[in-house]
């Protein structure tokens, strides 16, 4: 969940790191803090907050110079965010500082051994005792750094990233990775550590993803050294060139990165179906799946596991595969597919979503799926990720990078990609007739034109806006494919705004939340044409009957809801199937706009992290 940054070169260390600490916030922004070497030592600040205090800090003291430093950017887990958590963590001599991303499991138990050799510890973290366990072994043993960083994560159980620097050899910093991401970035005497590649593209194109179980030992005018973390075996290093605009990764005209990653979901949609829908030809490609066929083609059943609104997407996947491709379809939260023992059988297929490739659980469900010899498919939107290594095949979308640390464009991406593998499979398995798959598949190709036309309902949305911004309580209700975008409008509002918010089918508001709603309760239904219209116009009558606010999600044209609703948004017609590419939208506005109008920090809502790459 946090962000490390790091850097051994020629240049200033400190703009380099804070910099990327910038751009590594969405991991999390409890506190922060940085070092930089030079040859007499180091000088380390760290901070309660964000980037920005550490900045005044910083600011208001010496002039930091020194080419090699390390930086991190903190959500809490072990410990209180405050200044004495705050990451890089020195060892008891003052010798070793570390930052590090992750939980060390086992870090009690060490923490005692520790406690009866002399150590002393300042912090509640995990990371403390870390840097402290590398300390000792290296001393006991009279090892270099990256010897004693090595036999010590033999000794760790847990996750982690980390990057460490001893003050005596500021030419040097050893990393190392297990469970949580790590790329690094190479240039001509040059070395940039990060969570991801974000941070350095203004600096490099080459980058080096390290693999679970890999560490590598950067110097000074040296050729990177890459090994095993078990046994010490080295390895070749494979180096690759990041596909990453920079203007993807900046504001532009717009206040927050999450009204920009919503106004940009036309251009994600399109650039996720180019090259893969090719209308004129009636095909759909997609070379994953061609080169899989038999395994679609004999599927007997198809198991989907993610997390948040990747689960979400995954109920929509459901609906889709189900009814375009009539196979039978379970959907799994991974945090809790990874502590059952689910029934999988050798050759089943387990399709793993998420939008980073580096969610902790889901790459846990992934492993576990492996394990019993399921046939693992990702779809996930970051190359190289540990989720794109790791399946036996997969379809990246193509939403880029998405800073926002509610989900927007990685939503609908992932259902286009999901539409276009119930299509393909639908087709494979002569359960959708020519004309219907044709006429899916050129309506498919018209969402990023229709997706744009619901963009202009802002207005609207702002009108509304300002009316509910001050409630306590919204209820979202969808039917059938609806559903789940019920509950993705739900955790949106949750998530940014802080406002209590629930998503239920329509029909199951008898049984229970219908006892909630009052002249005080503002309720969203999404009431489109396709998909049971005359039961939710029955559900909209069921709570006009007790007062409460309705605001009507409907297609153009519609008369029967927007006669009943308080507030009505309207959408352009689309076929039941895709109906979530376009109802999905107004409810992220209406998140951002609730949130914006009440002063919160929409791209960094409070106790969130944008990868949750820790349980």
């Amino acid at each position: 969940m946090c962000g490390i940054i790091g850097y051994l070169g020629y240049k200033d260390a400190y703009p380099i790191l804070i910099n990327g600490l910038k751009k590594l916030e969405y991991r999390g922004y409890d506190s922060s803090g940085i070092a930089v070497f030079d040859n007499n030592g180091y000088k380390l600040y760290k901070t309660k907050g964000k980037v920005s205090e550490l900045e005044k800090k910083i600011i208001s003291g010496s002039i930091i110079q020194g080419t090699t430093g390390i930086g991190h950017t903190r959500w809490a887990t072990h410990g209180i965010p405050d200044d004495i958590n705050a990451h890089p963590h020195v060892s008891n001599s003052k010798e070793l500082v570390l930052i590090h991303n992750g939980i060390i499991e086992n870090y009690h138990s060490l923490k005692v051994i520790l406690l009866k050799h002399g150590f002393t510890f300042k912090s509640q973290t995990d990371t403390e005792v870390l840097v402290n366990l590398i300390e000792y072994i290296q001393k006991k043993n009279k090892l270099s750094l990256e010897e004693a960083v090595r036999i010590s994560l033999n000794e760790i159980i847990g996750a982690y990233s980390i990057a460490i620097v001893e003050r005596s050899h500021p030419e040097r910093i050893v990393i190392a990775k297990l469970g949580s991401p790590l790329a690094l970035g190479i240039n001509d005497r040059e070395f940039f550590i990060a969570s991801d590649p974000i941070p350095f593209i203004d600096y490099t194109k080459n980058a080096l993803y390290l693999k679970d179980g890999e560490m590598a030992i950067l110097r000074k005018n040296k050729e990177l050294d890459l090994r095993k973390i078990l046994n010490n075996h080295k390895i070749s290093p494979i180096i690759k060139e990041l596909k990453i605009n920079i203007k993807e990764i900046e504001k532009g005209k717009y206040k927050y990165f999450m009204l920009k990653e919503i106004n940009e979901q036309p251009k994600t949609i399109l650039d996720t179906l180019r090259g893969r829908l090719l209308i004129t030809d009636g095909l759909i490609y997609i070379d994953s799946i061609e080169s899989n066929k038999d395994i679609f083609l004999k599927a007997k059943g198809i198991t989907i596991v993610a997390c948040g609104t990747s689960w979400h997407a995954s109920l929509i996947g459901e609906y889709l595969l189900e009814e375009l491709a009539r196979v039978p379809v379970e959907v799994e939260y991974a945090s809790e597919f990874r502590y059952r023992n689910p029934i999988i059988k050798k050759k089943d297929i387990v399709i793993v979503i998420s939008q980073s490739g580096e969610t902790a659980d889901t790459i846990a469900a992934l492993e576990l799926a492996k394990k019993k010899g399921a046939f693992v498919f990702g779809i996930c939107n970051v190359v190289g990720s540990s989720i794109a290594r790791n399946v036996d095949a997969g379809i990246y979308t193509h939403a880029g990078p998405e800073i926002g640390v509610a989900s927007t464009k990685s939503f609908t991406a992932q259902i286009t990609v999901l539409v276009l593998l119930a299509l393909k499979i639908g087709k494979y398995r002569s359960t959708i007739t020519d004309s219907r798959y044709n006429y899916l598949c050129k309506e498919l190709g018209s969402i990023p034109d229709k997706v744009n036309s619901t963009l202009k309902i802002d207005d609207t949305i702002k009108r509304i806006s300002k009316i509910y911004h001050g409630v306590n309580n919204f209820l979202y209700l969808g039917r059938g494919i609806n559903f789940p975008v019920a509950l993705e409008g739900a955790l949106k509002l949750k998530e940014i705004s802080y406002i209590h918010a629930e998503g239920y089918p329509a029909a199951e508001m008898k049984h229970g939340p219908i006892a909630l709603i009052d002249e005080s309760m503002p309720v969203v239904i999404i009431a489109t044409k396709k998909g049971c219209y005359e039961k939710i116009i029955g559900n909209i009558q069921e709570i006009k009957a007790r007062k409460g606010k309705v605001i009507a999600i409907v297609n153009e044209g519609d008369f029967q809801v927007s006669m009943l609703a308080d507030h009505v948004i309207k959408i352009p017609n689309v076929s039941e199937e895709l109906s979530p590419l376009l109802t999905v939208i107004p409810l992220q506005i209406l998140a951002y706009q609730i949130a914006f109008i009440l002063g919160e920090n929409v791209d960094q809502p409070r106790n969130l992290a944008k990868s949750v790459t820790v349980e």
